[in-house]
């Protein structure tokens, strides 16, 4: 185990009660922007608050948002969600479009997020280091950059045909062969 993880909360991982089996309940119940007037490191959470927020209000019916200027303080995402937990993001010198993507980072993921250390069934001595695997562990890096569509990823490889496409290739061939011998005979019948 590592230092960085000496501190997070522990336990196996679970799944939300039912949430999507009925309709999708958000996890996110409430976020409270604190921020400061007047300095400086605050100006990327005051230009969201005055152009995207609104915005963000509209569409999140379900997410109360609270505005706390506070004098002299670094400015802070404080989500709420409805499993009780409380995350914390303090956003000290980010720009307007950096707190756009956290405020949706807050709304999308769930309670537990990524705050959980993982605790396993068994024990070893020798731990890996390599950490969780998810979906994403072998990928290629160049994806994370590429515009999709994409017509180099997107094409089809070139197969081998299988046997049951030579088969048919070849019944057609066939069917071809026939068809050309009867056109010969009857030429030269008429003939």
């Amino acid at each position: 185990m590592s230092y960085s993880q000496l501190y997070l909360k522990s336990g196996f991982p679970r799944a939300n009660a039912c949430n999507g089996i009925g309709r999708y309940i958000g996890q996110l119940q409430r976020v409270t922007l604190k921020f400061c007037k007047t300095h400086g490191a605050s100006r990327g959470l005051r230009e969201f608050i005055e152009n995207d927020l609104l915005n963000y209000a509209k569409e999140n019916p379900g997410v109360v948002v609270y505005v706390k200027p506070r004098r002299h303080r670094g400015p802070v995402i404080r989500a709420e969600y409805l499993s009780g937990e409380i995350h914390w993001i303090p956003v000290h010198n980010y720009s307007r479009d950096e707190i756009v993507k956290y405020m949706e980072l807050v709304r999308t993921q769930s309670s537990n997020g990524s705050t959980l250390r993982l605790r396993k069934m068994w024990h070893t001595e020798f731990p890996s280091i390599q950490g969780t695997w998810t979906p994403f562990t072998f990928r290629d890096p160049k994806l994370n950059t590429i515009e999709f569509p994409n017509d180099e990823i997107g094409a089809c490889p070139k197969f081998e045909p299988t046997a049951s496409e030579k088969i048919i290739q070849l019944f057609k061939e066939q069917q071809l062969c026939e068809v050309l011998e009867e056109q010969e005979t009857s030429e030269a019948a008429k003939d």
